[in-house]
């Protein structure tokens, strides 16, 4: 199996490259994040390979950085999520923006990856909500989620999120509107209200 290719990148395209190790080229997937890396690395580079076998093809699948191996592999034990769906999810999502994701239970944030639609992304939710604080993040420190906002106005923000929009610009919205008419009240007029702040 191989686990590790150090070379020269060549041919690099939307999901994939060619590595170039002494004379052999070597085909492999990867996300947008390790291949915009690769774009940028003069000379020699390393990548750590996943391989994947199959009765009728051997697939390399590289990452510049462990974390985001790791996350690959713990993604692709999730139901519907194959190798592809989760370079997607890692094209879209650092591992540090994953694990916030996932510990916050940010729905939008996971959608808009390519190939994880509604059902998708509450089931990567459901699973891997206690182990993502395990993950790494790549960024050299650990991640500390703090404990999701209760009340009216975070099942507000929570609605929103699940219309599609991402928990930053939600909660601004909310905050928003928190000054306005104060955090009580009706969960309809909040979230029309949120509606509004995120139109303009």
């Amino acid at each position: 199996m191989i686990a590790l290719l150090t070379g020269r990148p060549e041919a690099i395209e939307a999901d994939r490259c060619i590595m170039d190790v002494n004379g052999v080229g070597y085909l492999v997937f990867a996300s947008t994040r390790t291949l915009e890396q690769l774009a940028s690395a003069e000379g020699v580079a390393r990548l750590l390979i996943e391989t994947q076998v199959r009765e009728d093809s051997i697939s390399l699948y590289g990452f510049m950085e462990s974390a985001e191996r790791d996350w690959f592999r713990l993604l692709t034990t999730v139901q519907g999520v194959g190798a592809r769906v989760a370079l997607s999810i890692l094209s879209a999502l650092s591992p540090r923006d994953l694990i916030a994701a996932i510990q916050a239970g940010d729905r939008g944030s996971l959608t808009r990856a390519s190939g994880v639609g509604p059902k998708l992304a509450v089931r990567l939710l459901t699973e891997l909500r206690e182990k993502a604080g395990a993950m790494p993040s790549g960024t050299g420190f650990q991640v500390v989620i703090p404990p999701p906002p209760q009340g009216i106005a975070a099942d507000a923000v929570s609605a929103l999120i699940n219309l599609g929009y991402r928990r930053p610009e939600a909660q601004a919205a909310m905050d928003r509107v928190e000054a306005r008419i104060g955090k009580d009240g009706d969960i309809q007029i909040l979230i029309r209200e949120g509606l509004r702040e995120l139109a303009k």
